[in-house]
C-alpha cells in the first residue's frame, strides 16, 4: 500500500481563488464546487495561501454586522499553508492529516505551483479501494 502516490487521487481542477477576489466572489465559487475550501494562488499558478468556508463566514457574518462586503481574500486567506508533493505517499499524508487539522491539502510542484488538491475523503477512498483489493486476492 506504501506505493499509492497522492497524484493518483489528486483533484486536479479544484476551486482556486486570487488575492485580489472578494471575499462574496469567492463564497459564489466555494457554493458552486461544493467544496470546503481551496488554494489561493497568483497569476503563475504559485501557491500563495488557502481560503476556507470557516474564513468566509467570520468574515460574511462581521460583514452583515457592519453592511460592507468590501473585504478581500487576500484579508483573510491563511497565509502559512500546509501543502504536499505529488509524489507523496497516501499512507504518509493520512499520517500527517491525523496530527494537523486540514481536511484539505493543496498538491503543488517543487516551484510551489499548484496541481491540484486532495482532501480526508479522496485519503479514504485510496485506502478502502487499496483494502478491498487486498482482500479480493486474499479470498
Amino acid at each position: 500500500m506504501e506505493s499509492l502516490q497522492v497524484s493518483d487521487y489528486m483533484h486536479r481542477r479544484p476551486v482556486t481563488f486570487s488575492p485580489q477576489m472578494t471575499v462574496a466572489e469567492a463564497v459564489e465559487r466555494l457554493l458552486h464546487s461544493r467544496q470546503t475550501g481551496g488554494p489561493v494562488i497568483d497569476a503563475e499558478r504559485r501557491l500563495v495561501g488557502f481560503l476556507s468556508e470557516q474564513d468566509c463566514l467570520a468574515r460574511m457574518l462581521e460583514s452583515s454586522f457592519y453592511r460592507e462586503q468590501v473585504a478581500r481574500v487576500y484579508d483573510v486567506m491563511r497565509h502559512e499553508v500546509l501543502s504536499i508533493k505529488p509524489y507523496m505517499s497516501v499512507i504518509e499524508l493520512a499520517q500527517k492529516m491525523l496530527g494537523e487539522k486540514p481536511k484539505v491539502y493543496p498538491v503543488v510542484d517543487d516551484d510551489g505551483i499548484l496541481l491540484g488538491s486532495i482532501t480526508r475523503a479522496d485519503v479514504l477512498h485510496a485506502i478502502d479501494v487499496q483494502l478491498q483489493a487486498g482482500y479480493k486476492r486474499a479470498v
